[in-house]
């Protein structure tokens, strides 16, 4: 660290920047675009760490990784240990190092981000646990010893492989129930490859199935196997199947060929690898002129993959500015370089088509007034003012709710009035011995939250284990 100053105040180095892959090469291919630190550059960043002797980085992470000791092995140089470090406490480190918001987490907390840039917490994730896929690990992992107990989690996502990782980690037989053909849940099908690569994501999923985790794709519990019969079948449940189903616009022309829900239009893309099509046999409509309405990251995920396709021109609307924007900045910013355009303070009022197929989206134009309950001014419409905008495909992205499935077949499952299951303070449903967290209990939010909650559950039915 320098420390050399006139007036005596310490001089922090910079924070390291990781390289990007070209612009035209990004818009072109669906390669993953940051290309992580190099030793070299992990080693000068673990270095900016003050090792607090209370680190508040680990308050700000939701399955609590010893930040502070793995960064310590970094800067050791001793890679391998500080990935063995991370997953201590977390199963899926490639993952969070790509997609976690650490910038409002444990970035967040960070005590250097108070009079220089944060320690980039994230960046040093990825790349000791990419360090370690590619170099193999040196010692062997020692199973637990075996408890007599057998749990279902319901859901292969991020809270579900959380909570089965935790549970075989402990000793606890786990099997997986997944609905779809590929484990991984949103890590699958709804994060692009050009920021979650799948091979990563399966690495990761090999990891938890290398602890004894046994994954059964293509069971949708609900439709072809009931949640009564894994009840019978098992000493604990765990519900983490998300909150998947897409909220719908409910406007004219919501119907017109080339409307999709970010949903639907990222898992072909995603899951199917419809861009490939007909190399792959599901097929995606190309469009020269795409919008995409919303402001999420799944809003710009949507974004940056239709210009993948090869749209001449792609269009993110958001009834909001920019300020106001839930997406993070680092993906605005690739969104920007890579020419997305955007329209701020519109908020779409109907698609227009000829002969069923979209052909425009009329928006109305917005303005911002005082905050409303989310803390952001509430944007209101400018009276007799709207907006035109030409699109032969329209993608909708503004946010999912509660797939139904479990609980319209298994009604004894108390959940509000949104859908959502309902859990007490221990994670259990109101059905004994049934835990539920992740999305399909708060609603829609990050990767990193819905792993905290199947950490939680984890240890919920532990507990409820050892004193059944």
């Amino acid at each position: 660290m320098n420390q050399s100053s006139s007036k005596g105040r310490k001089k922090f180095n910079p924070r390291q920047k990781d390289k990007s892959i070209s612009i035209n090469e990004r818009i072109s291919t669906f390669k993953e675009v940051p290309l992580g630190f190099t030793p070299e550059q992990a080693i000068l960043e673990a270095e900016r760490c003050l090792q607090c002797s209370r680190p508040r980085c680990v308050d700000g992470c939701p399955v609590m990784v010893p930040i502070k000791d793995f960064i310590s092995l970094v800067k050791e140089g001793k890679f391998i240990e500080a990935s063995l470090k991370i997953k201590e406490k977390n199963a899926l480190p490639a993952v969070c190092g790509r997609v976690c918001p650490q910038e409002d987490q444990c970035e967040k907390a960070c005590v250097l981000g108070k009079v220089a840039e944060p320690v980039a917490i994230g960046k040093l994730e990825r790349f000791v646990a990419d360090y370690e896929a590619v170099q193999g690990t040196k010692e062997e992992i020692k199973p637990p010893e075996r408890l007599p107990y057998k749990v279902a989690v319901i859901g292969s996502g991020p809270a579900g492989l959380t909570c089965a990782a935790e549970l075989a980690k402990s000793g606890v037989e786990v099997y997986i129930y997944e609905a779809l053909h590929e484990p991984g849940g949103v890590l699958t099908y709804g994060i692009p490859e050009f920021r979650l690569p799948k091979n990563i994501v399966k690495r990761e999923i090999d990891y938890i199935i290398s602890l004894g985790v046994k994954i059964l794709t293509n069971q949708a519990v609900g439709a072809n196997i009931s949640l009564n019969e894994i009840i019978r079948n098992y000493d604990a449940v765990f519900i983490g199947v998300g909150a998947g189903l897409p909220r719908m616009l409910n406007i004219e022309g919501e119907n017109l060929n080339g409307v999709y829900t970010a949903n639907e239009y990222l898992t072909r893309i995603n899951l199917m690898k419809a861009y490939l099509f007909p190399e792959y046999d599901t097929p995606i409509k190309r469009g020269s002129e795409i919008v995409v309405i919303g402001g999420g990251n799944v809003a710009l995920d949507a974004a940056r993959t239709a210009l993948r396709t090869g749209a001449k021109k792609v269009t993110l609307a958001y009834r909001r500015t920019e300020s106001e924007m839930p997406a993070r900045k680092e993906e605005i910013e690739h969104a920007k370089e890579e020419g997305i355009v955007f329209e701020f303070l519109v908020s779409p009022i109907r698609f227009i088509g000829k002969n069923n197929t979209l052909r425009a989206v009329e928006f109305q134009v917005m303005e911002l007034s005082e905050p409303d309950e989310s803390g952001r001014r509430k944007p209101v419409p400018v009276i007799g003012k709207t907006k035109l905008i030409n699109a032969d495909i329209a993608i909708t992205a503004i946010g999912t709710v509660a797939n139904p499935l479990i609980t319209k077949n298994f009604k004894k499952l108390k959940t509000n009035s949104r859908g959502y299951i309902e859990v007490d303070d221990n994670m259990m449903t109101s059905l004994k011995g049934v835990f539920a967290g992740g999305d399909i209990v708060t609603g829609a939010a990050t990767v990193i939250l819905a792993m905290g909650a199947g950490k939680k559950a984890a240890q919920s039915i532990l507990a409820y284990l050892k004193n059944k």
